[in-house]
């Protein structure tokens, strides 16, 4: 398997949205702005939004057998490898 890793601060299970249509994996998290509304913050290192991220996977990834999970804020997805490619990689080794 493949692994990516996303941080996506403010963003819950309910809020995002992963997709893989013709090889483009697609992942959107929506933060809930109204929580951010009366605060003033004394230092900021990035702008409370949205997050949009495409990739492109080759026909490598199984894409029926693709897994997310959501832990505090943090995306995590296991991107498993076709059957015919890990037969091939056993083969070479």
């Amino acid at each position: 398997s493949l692994w990516l890793w996303a941080d996506m601060p403010g963003v819950d299970e309910e809020s995002i949205q992963v997709n893989l249509a013709n090889g483009v994996l697609s992942i959107e998290g929506r933060v809930a702005i109204k929580e951010y509304e009366n605060l003033s913050p004394v230092y900021t290192e990035y702008n409370i939004g949205n997050y949009a991220r495409r990739f492109t996977l080759s026909s490598d990834i199984d894409a029926a057998r693709i897994k997310a999970r959501m832990t505090n804020g943090v995306l995590e997805l296991d991107l498993p490898k076709a059957e015919e490619i890990r037969d091939l990689l056993r083969e070479n080794r």
